[in-house]
């Protein structure tokens, strides 16, 4: 199996209390395997406040909901043994 990597990192980003913010990264390989993103070191789950999606089989997706204060942080993308942070 051919070791994926980050092709295109995430990108820091200010938003405002209450909006919506998205965080993009792309892989080199479509259906990655092992993918995980985190705020502030915890695991995110895709539901109703974190929508995690993936776009032409390459391209992660994180929607974060209606952002509050304490989403304030640092956003982690992780595929194998590669991470981009924002």
């Amino acid at each position: 199996e051919p070791d994926v990597t980050i092709v295109s990192g995430l990108k820091d980003t200010v938003v405002f209390e209450g909006d919506d913010v998205t965080f993009q990264c792309q892989v080199s390989h479509e259906n990655a395997r092992d993918v995980e993103w985190k705020l502030q070191d915890v695991a995110l789950q895709n539901n109703e406040m974190n929508e995690i999606s993936v776009e032409k089989g390459k391209i992660h997706t994180l929607t974060l909901r209606k952002v509050t204060e304490q989403d304030i942080g640092t956003i982690a993308f992780r595929v194998g043994p590669h991470t981009s942070t924002a």
